[in-house]
């Protein structure tokens, strides 16, 4: 019994422990001219380099690729936390977008979030 309760300890241990997927918590959207310009919030327990949010994208809702925000470095200190994008170009006629962060570990979220764009 004490042999399988080591193992099974032995086991445990050496299985990953991944953290939460990168939640996005606000995006602020403005049109500026003929662009538009995006604020999102990210949350996500980064523990350093080796496992951090590093970055988010817009989507149009087709999934095709709008804009893209890589983030240079983990934020363990910094949570939430807000960046920018701007200059955006959004096909005429767009009345939404989606919204999804990456984490360098665990890929995109799963979570899209709908943001709707008004003129």
């Amino acid at each position: 019994m004490k042999k399988r309760l080591a193992v099974l300890m032995f086991s445990l241990a050496m299985t990953p422990v991944f953290a939460d997927e990168p939640v996005i918590t606000d995006v602020a959207v403005k049109k500026v001219g003929m662009v538009w310009n995006f604020k999102v919030t990210v949350e996500h327990p980064d523990t350093g380099w080796d496992h951090y949010a590093d970055g988010w994208e817009i989507l149009d809702s087709n999934g095709k690729k709008i804009g893209y925000r890589k983030l240079l470095h983990p934020h363990v200190e910094e949570q939430p936390f807000t960046r920018s994008l701007t200059g955006v170009v959004i096909p005429d006629g767009t009345r939404e977008v989606f919204v999804r962060a990456k984490c360098s570990v665990d890929g995109w979220s799963s979570e899209k979030i709908r943001v709707e764009l008004s003129p």
